[in-house]
């Protein structure tokens, strides 16, 4: 998608890619903030508390996130041992990434109203598209993470909710059988039509009209036929 964006419309691709990496450094930043706040700094002495993005992007996982619309950036360490409350605050810390994500999207929501819905710019203005495109992709990122299958955030807050030996084949069916099921529903959405992951799009883009007061697939479908 992003090859086919840059030769059909270079602004719109600058555009889309500044957007994932504002998205990204802004989700692993606040991990690494709250661990910090939590009480370990492994993150920031690890160089990660900052929001360089360079400091955030997995050259491999960027380069698949343009090319097949998955991918990942850095994982942010932290030692549980230096956390307060090491149970909680690990939970604490994976999901101020999704929280952070969900901030982002208002905030670019109200700015799309004002510029956009108050006529100060044009539907189609890059700044305009790159509030959008920094909508939906902070969108996405939050929901896709709150999928409570390892590596993603989610996972943390499941683990710990279920952490009663009553539910340990439960949760070994998921440590071993989620990452397995997650990689085969990425494989098949990135080289297929279908949409295994409506429960992410779905809710995505309806939280997308409400926040930019109107319909974000036309908008959507706007951007992406006028090149």
């Amino acid at each position: 998608m992003f090859l086919n964006l840059l030769f059909g419309s270079p602004a719109i691709a600058v555009a889309w890619l500044v957007a994932i990496l504002f998205t990204l450094t802004i989700h692993e930043f606040s991990h690494a903030f709250v661990g910090k706040l939590r009480g370990d700094k492994t993150a920031e002495y690890e160089g990660r508390l900052t929001l360089n993005p360079m400091s955030h992007v997995d050259p491999t996982g960027f380069i698949m996130l343009l090319l097949f619309g998955f991918g990942w950036a850095k994982p942010v360490p932290y030692n549980p041992y230096n956390l307060k409350d090491p149970k909680w605050d690990s939970v604490k810390i994976a999901l101020a990434g999704p929280f952070s994500n969900l901030l982002m999207a208002i905030v670019a929501g109200v700015a799309f109203r004002l510029l956009v819905g108050g006529g100060m710019i044009a539907p189609l203005n890059l700044l305009a598209v790159f509030l959008f495109l920094s909508i939906l992709l902070n969108l996405f990122l939050m929901l896709f993470n709150i999928i409570p299958v390892h590596p993603l955030d989610g996972s943390k807050l499941f683990f710990a909710l279920f952490d009663h030996p009553k539910y340990q084949e439960f949760r070994a069916f998921v440590s071993t059988r989620g990452p397995q099921i997650l990689f085969v529903g990425v494989l098949v959405s990135a080289f297929t039509s279908l949409n295994i992951f409506f429960f992410i799009s779905e809710p995505a883009f309806a939280i997308c009209d409400v926040l930019i007061g109107g319909s974000c697939q036309g908008y959507f479908a706007s951007i992406f036929s006028s090149f």
